[in-house]
């Protein structure tokens, strides 16, 4: 029986600026809302919270002012990601030193690294940390796959839980429960995908559109959970627009251009993202309105 707390929707939180600074009462904002709206937990300085471009005190900052918002209301996974092991410990350590859950750490990027490499990553970084640990897969970004038999021995590690999972390929799932056992977390890294990744077993996902529609997305993810897919797929359809509008330019900017809309922070991104296209403006438009959040 799935027994882990990492289960549900999970905002993968953006970080609101304000003249090239973080905005911190934005952010406080914008976590108590996803609270509000019935998310199941919360990812802070991922892909999506532009950790690329955050300083290692403004990244150290936000886990804490995350954390500090959530006051274990819902579980926090930190990310600490990085293409440097020893840099992708230190953040690990961090999170575990101010409070995390867990961590969501992202495989090596840039350096592709061979399978052993990858391998050898992580088991670095559980070696190191006491705090469970949750791979990132997306090829897309890395420039690398994850492949399934790295995954079973990534899942012999005590520390090494589950998987955000942002390959596309919700197929694969099914070989890793058969042999990365009960326990595996299994959580989509896909808004499209993630109804039917649930579907055939995983637990939830790690969502940008729940940035924007939390209640929604915490409704159709609550009736997933509970094996209601037909509750589920009205919801995906409300939201399908919208989970492709947000990546209608370089993300996070589409997300940014969309809270912004409905006043709850600038749509500031960092270079190199720069704001959203007048055509990405009118499909996201046209979605929140289609998804009930104008």
């Amino acid at each position: 029986m799935f027994q882990s707390p990492f289960k549900g929707v999970l905002p993968a939180l953006v970080t609101p600026f304000r003249n090239g600074e973080i905005d911190e009462t934005a952010f406080v904002a914008l976590v108590e809302r996803q609270i509000a709206g019935g998310v199941h937990g919360l990812v802070p300085v991922g892909t999506t919270g532009e950790t690329a471009t955050l300083s290692h005190e403004e990244h150290r900052r936000v886990v804490e002012l995350c954390i500090q918002t959530a006051r274990g209301r819902v579980p926090v996974i930190a990310g600490a990601g990085s293409n440097s092991t020893a840099e992708a410990i230190e953040l690990a350590q961090h999170a575990k030193a101010v409070g995390a859950d867990a961590a969501l750490i992202v495989s090596p990027y840039y350096n592709r690294p061979s399978q052993e490499g990858i391998y050898q990553h992580y088991k670095a970084i559980n070696d190191a940390v006491q705090l469970p640990i949750i791979v990132y897969n997306v090829p897309s970004r890395t420039g690398s796959d994850m492949s399934n038999e790295v995954l079973e021995r990534l899942s012999k590690l005590p520390n090494i839980i589950g998987i955000k999972d942002a390959s596309g390929d919700i197929g694969r799932m099914s070989q890793q429960r058969v042999t990365c056992g009960e326990e595996w977390v299994m959580l989509s890294g896909d808004d499209p995908n993630g109804v039917g990744y649930v579907a055939q077993g995983g637990h939830g996902c790690i969502s940008v559109t729940v940035n924007v529609a939390p209640e929604a997305c915490a409704t159709m993810y609550n009736a997933c959970l509970k094996g209601d897919f037909e509750t589920a797929r009205y919801w995906q359809d409300r939201l399908i627009l919208l989970h492709k509008a947000l990546f209608a330019d370089a993300s996070p900017s589409p997300t940014k251009f969309a809270l912004a809309t409905l006043g709850l922070c600038s749509e500031e991104c960092r270079l190199p993202i720069s704001p959203c296209s007048e055509a990405a403006r009118v499909q996201v438009l046209d979605a929140m309105r289609a998804a009930g959040v104008l």
